[in-house]
């Protein structure tokens, strides 16, 4: 009876363990191989731009400006995730700031065009190491040149 308990409490354990590691915060996966979903924090710089929970802002790197509904920033965050789970949540995510995706630039860095009605930004995603550097850079939309009446020769 004894040792009925014993095997039936390991198998308890390493069957909660399992469970309970579904996700390891160390490799980003989850058990089916896909990225694990990232989630967005609370605290933003700019309400519209969302940061993947766990990155913190690197404010020596970092400086936005605000003033008559006009918004510029550079915003630098450093956090632990693949590139891939980063590209996935911005993909998601700023959709439903009525961000429209213009393209996805891949070539070991990650670079994300977005536009909407008058502004721009850009997200430049950085591996490094375990982690990754995002750059969120936003901006005005030009208003484009006017069109000269003379040709410039």
């Amino acid at each position: 009876m004894r040792n009925k308990l014993v095997v039936f409490a390991l198998l308890a354990f390493f069957a909660l363990g399992l469970w309970g590691c579904a996700v390891s915060p160390g490799s980003g996966k989850s058990l089916g191989g896909a990225p694990a979903m990232l989630e967005p924090q609370a605290m933003l710089k700019f309400a519209d731009l969302p940061v993947p929970q766990g990155f913190k802002l690197l404010p020596e790197e970092s400086y936005s400006f605000e003033s008559g509904g006009i918004r510029v920033g550079v915003l630098k965050y450093q956090g632990k995730a693949s590139v891939d789970q980063v590209v996935n949540f911005y993909k998601e995510q700023m959709p439903m700031y009525n961000w429209n995706i213009l393209n996805i630039v891949e070539y070991g860095e990650r670079m994300i065009n977005l536009d909407r009605e008058n502004e721009t930004c850009i997200i430049d995603l950085m591996p490094k190491g375990s982690s990754v550097i995002i750059t969120m850079s936003l901006g005005p939309k030009s208003q484009g040149s006017r069109k000269a009446d003379k040709p410039v020769k």
